[in-house]
């Protein structure tokens, strides 16, 4: 018999998934290129050339086994160096190797910083809709989720509403910029709010309250927006970032923390999210994929296929009548539930072959989310289908 707490999980298993699958279903039914699924934010776009370029001059140079074996805990030295010196470049910090751990993705990263400061019955407050996983992740510390509202349509944080949700539980604050699903990017005078109130409570309460930027989207901004480096703003701040995006490399499973010098306990923390890369079973993260990252941070995939994708996901389907969030990042499209009930909403779409994840998925109401990091041709095809749904709906 498995565990209670995972049985818990595996009846709530991810609907993403539940939905990714079904797409498989669909597609050795109708077959793959009459099937719209728009479920899974898996980079469609290839990881630039220089990576594969990366791979296989490190393979054909790199003496063996240091390649592929076991180093420090939080990563390589020298790849962990180049990370810092990349992010001084980008943001005007002052980083080195002692401010980056290596994580096995931003999930592996946001399991390695929750165990370092999560005590049971802690909180960690996030903001509404956010990244189903969140709950998964703080439960796997038997800590509190507490959610959030924010604001429709910009969906930006209620101040009033944070301030309240904060207690002497309270350990972290998850902000997800740009944002899964909506796709909005918190500006700065936002994220000074934000801050300001986190401040206010640490003092109120004697409390270290530490911000977790969780930015697996951060190079995914359209049209010059600014996404804050947000340890410029407040010094308890750990940054989780990734390459799934913006080299297309999910599968790779590679991202790393910074962790500030400026943090409340910085070398307790540094140290202990070292140990907890290892007793979490990582270990490291992965050796090849980290000199190949290293080799590579200049790149980044083509933003522009995205941008193009979004611009003609949200016209088409503004124009056929439905009331969408117009994505500032990320490659999600946030579009209101034209029916009260987004699931049955989603249960609609798959009648003409279009998958779709309700938001009931990211923790609101009356919302699905769409990911567009799909072939450019799948959303042209879409359109037609997408009109026969909103007149369906409008006939009823």
């Amino acid at each position: 018999m498995i565990s209670k707490k995972m049985q818990k999980m595996v009846k709530g298993s991810s609907i993403i998934r539940a939905m990714f699958e079904e797409g498989n279903r669909l597609a050795s039914i109708y077959g793959k290129e009459n099937v719209y699924d728009f479920s899974l934010g898996n980079p469609n776009v290839p990881a630039p050339k220089q990576v594969k370029e990366s791979i296989k001059m490190l393979v054909d140079t790199y003496e063996e086994p240091a390649l592929h074996g076991y180093m420090n805990n939080a990563g390589f030295e020298d790849v962990r160096t180049k990370i810092a010196n990349s992010i001084n470049t980008k943001f005007s910090t002052n980083f080195n190797k002692s401010n980056i751990i290596m994580t096995v993705g931003a999930a592996g990263g946001i399991n390695v910083i929750f165990k370092t400061l999560l005590d049971p019955n802690d909180e960690v407050i996030t903001f509404a809709p956010f990244f189903g996983e969140y709950t998964n992740y703080a439960d796997n510390f038997d800590a509190k989720l507490v959610i959030v509202p924010t604001q429709a349509p910009e969906f930006y944080p209620d101040l009033e509403k944070l301030a309240s949700a904060i207690t002497k539980k309270t350990k972290i604050v998850i902000i997800n910029n740009p944002n899964n699903p909506t796709g909005v990017i918190y500006s700065e005078d936002m994220i000074i709010k934000i801050t300001k109130v986190l401040e206010e409570k640490q003092k109120e309460l004697d409390i270290n309250i530490y911000i977790f930027s969780d930015e697996p989207y951060r190079e995914l901004a359209y049209n010059g927006t600014v996404v804050p480096y947000i340890t410029k703003y407040y010094k308890n701040t750990v940054v989780g970032y990734s390459y799934s995006k913006s080299l297309s490399l999910a599968g790779e499973r590679i991202g790393y923390l910074v962790l500030p010098t400026e943090l409340d306990c910085y070398k307790d923390i540094f140290d202990a999210c070292s140990v907890a890369n290892r007793i979490l079973g990582f270990v490291n993260a992965p050796s090849l994929i980290q000199k190949v990252v290293g080799e590579c941070l200049e790149c980044q995939c083509d933003i522009n296929y995205y941008k193009h994708n979004a611009d003609l996901i949200y016209n088409g389907l503004t124009k056929i009548g439905f009331e969408c969030v117009k994505p500032q990042g990320a490659f999600y499209l946030f579009v209101k539930s034209p029916i009260e009930d987004e699931k049955e909403f989603c249960q609609m779409a798959k009648k003409y072959n279009i998958l779709l994840v309700p938001s009931s998925a990211f923790g609101c109401r009356g919302y699905i989310r769409l990911a567009y990091c799909v072939a450019t041709k799948t959303i042209q095809n879409s359109l037609p289908n997408f009109e026969k749904l909103y007149q369906d709906i409008k006939n009823k």
